[in-house]
């Protein structure tokens, strides 16, 4: 199919684009076979190392409770980052500068530090100034890093979705008398949600990734954490992270599969249905309308 961005490929192409995929395939069985020899010579495959694995103590004693806690971590973040970075994208748009300026300046800042930073110095204000128990305080740290850090990211996807909007949508809201933040929260919010939405799972991605940085700077009692726990114990340092990755790749994709099914849902619930009012029909709706507006005119009689 033929659009803007490329033509639709010539017999030439489609040969060498099949030639390409079967050297990619090739390469890709390849790499595995490689590195199973190197497992396997290395005794990383032996079954003694993937059985603890088969038993509900691994389970139950390291991987859940590290996963509930990643969990935890990564759903506080995105309850409290997504509003905050509506709020901090809506306020960037602002024609008061007293507000824009502000909010430009508290997102370009935390969207310039890295997010193990924020989550170090979160760590140490809440050891000099609070009084919070030392097991929860890395909890504390991680939530507040990821919440400043995305929740600036998320300000500049926000603003990016609703200046992707057309000008008419704003002209015609200012045409029927409704003011600005009546045009954001009904006409541009609900719009622009759909678009934005990709980006927005995304970064969800990101959160719930970058919780095992906790865990490695913090001693946060997250996924990766307890991992190398249980590799201490059963000296199964690889089959350990081979299990945490494949449960973060199934996390992750349970979670971009639920937001393209909701970003699918979003877009059928907004399109038209298509149906075709004949004349005869708006005459019954022109009439209707007139005789309800002179109706309610005076005294509720014509």
């Amino acid at each position: 199919m033929t659009s803007v961005l490329y033509d639709t490929p010539g017999p030439k192409a489609k040969r060498r684009n099949v030639l390409f995929s079967v050297v990619f395939f090739v390469l890709l069985a390849l790499l595995l076979w490689w590195l199973w020899q190197t497992l396997d010579e290395k005794g990383q495959l032996k079954w003694s190392l993937w059985k603890p694995f088969t038993t509900s103590e691994a389970w139950t004693t390291y991987l859940l409770p590290g996963l509930a806690d990643t969990l935890k971590a990564a759903a506080l973040s995105m309850v409290i980052a997504l509003p905050l970075g509506a709020v901090l994208g809506i306020a960037r748009m602002s024609d008061h500068r007293w507000v824009r300026i502000p909010a430009g300046a508290v997102v370009e800042f935390f969207r310039a530090i890295p997010v193990l930073l924020l989550m170090l110095f979160a760590n140490e204000f809440y050891v000099r100034s609070t009084g919070i128990p030392s097991d929860e305080r890395p909890l504390y740290a991680v939530v507040t890093g990821l919440v400043l850090y995305n929740a600036s990211v998320l300000a500049e996807v926000v603003r990016a979705g609703i200046l992707s909007l057309p000008k008419g949508q704003s002209e015609a809201a200012m045409a029927i008398g409704l003011r600005k933040s009546q045009t954001m929260t009904s006409i541009l919010l609900p719009q622009a949600v759909t678009a934005m939405l990709p980006a927005i799972v995304s970064q969800l991605v990101v959160i719930v990734k970058d919780t095992a940085l906790g865990g490695v700077m913090l001693g946060f009692t997250e996924l990766l954490n307890t991992r190398s726990t249980l590799a201490a114990n059963y000296a199964n340092v690889i089959p350990s992270f081979i299990v945490v990755a494949v449960i973060f790749i199934v996390l992750n994709f349970i979670l971009t599969s639920f937001a393209s099914w909701l970003e699918g849902r979003l877009r059928r619930s907004k399109r038209s249905t298509g149906a075709v009012v004949g004349a005869d029909k708006v005459d019954d709706v022109n009439a209707a309308e007139v005789g309800g507006t002179y109706g309610t005119g005076a005294g509720g009689s014509i």
